[in-house]
């Protein structure tokens, strides 16, 4: 059966007015159009619904009935759509966002604080965890969704890029790479590595570019924070390969671009097949433009900054 929602609230115009030209005024119709509906209708039903005379339209037995349970289901339904309706409108409540340690650094706090200027009402809990952590509490609808590295495993997400983080150099001061303007990543061979351990989403996109310049990574640290690396740096221990929003704060280190580029993809994740809650979406969208910001404001920092 094929019964449109125009043509049930043409019936009821035309019950209530009992009279076409006056319900094709409320509907704001033509009366033809009107009277298509209830011929439609009534020919899909295989009943007359109402009985014609020059002066007035009198539903019959049938239309009667059915004017009393198409009112009552529209009522319902009107309802269930404001419900609807209200729930997208909300702004309040928790969302949960996981993000691995170099964007809850880097990235998050300043998203947080967008959201607590956009939406004061609603609370952003993050979970500070490396990459596979992020990856399971998505995966287990432990978060709302998460912020990560480009994941190798895409079949179980939804994903949607959101930035391209160049990887740069951080040494000291007087290490001899910090007269360079930019460091080739062929002068890192033979150098002592200080880097993020396998935890991090980070360091499998730094040993693949290393295996394509053909350098053997000299190893002599791992960490699993970027702060941990940076003390160990500024120790004497080795260079560092880091993304650029983790970026340590200036002091007794520099940093240099790497060439060629390479770049991590920063993902926003969620469950493959779930939809987010309004209130997710809402942050969702705020790490996106709040990611786009910094993009565009890095970018030109960097078109107005001379190497020296």
């Amino acid at each position: 059966m094929n019964v449109s929602l125009r043509q049930l609230r043409a019936f009821l115009a035309v019950a209530h007015a009992r009279h076409f030209r006056r319900a094709a005024e409320s509907l704001h119709l033509t009366q033809p159009a009107v009277s298509r509906h209830i011929a439609d209708l009534e020919a899909e039903l295989g009943v007359r619904l109402f009985d014609r005379n020059t002066r007035e339209v009198v539903p019959t037995e049938a239309g009667r009935y059915l004017q009393g349970a198409v009112e009552r289901l529209l009522d319902e339904l009107e309802g269930v759509l404001a419900h609807v309706h209200t729930e997208s409108e909300r702004r309040s409540g928790k969302v949960r966002v996981a993000a691995v340690p170099t964007l809850s650094a880097g990235l998050m706090p300043r998203c947080i604080a967008a959201c607590a200027r956009d939406f004061p009402q609603l609370t952003v809990q993050l979970h500070d965890q490396a990459q596979t952590l992020v990856l399971d509490s998505v995966r287990n609808g432990e978060v709302d969704f998460g912020l990560a590295i480009e994941p190798a495993d895409r079949e179980s997400f939804e994903i949607e890029t959101i930035l391209h983080d160049p990887f740069v150099l951080v040494c000291r001061t007087d290490h001899p790479l910090a007269a360079l303007a930019q460091v080739p990543w062929k002068k890192l061979k033979d150098q002592p590595l200080v880097l993020l351990d396998q935890t991090s989403g980070s360091r499998r996109l730094i040993d693949r570019q290393l295996a394509a310049q053909r350098i053997e990574g000299n190893v002599v640290q791992q960490a699993g924070h970027p702060l941990t690396a940076f003390r160990m740096v500024e120790a004497g221990l080795g260079v560092s390969v880091t993304p650029r929003l983790s970026l340590p704060a200036p002091g007794a280190l520099v940093t240099r671009p790497l060439t060629p580029t390479a770049e991590r993809a920063v993902t926003l994740i969620r469950r493959r097949h779930r939809s987010l809650s309004p209130t997710a979406q809402l942050v969702w969208n705020s790490i996106r433009d709040t990611a786009a910001a910094w993009a565009n404001t890095d970018t030109a920092k960097r078109r107005t900054i001379t190497p020296r």
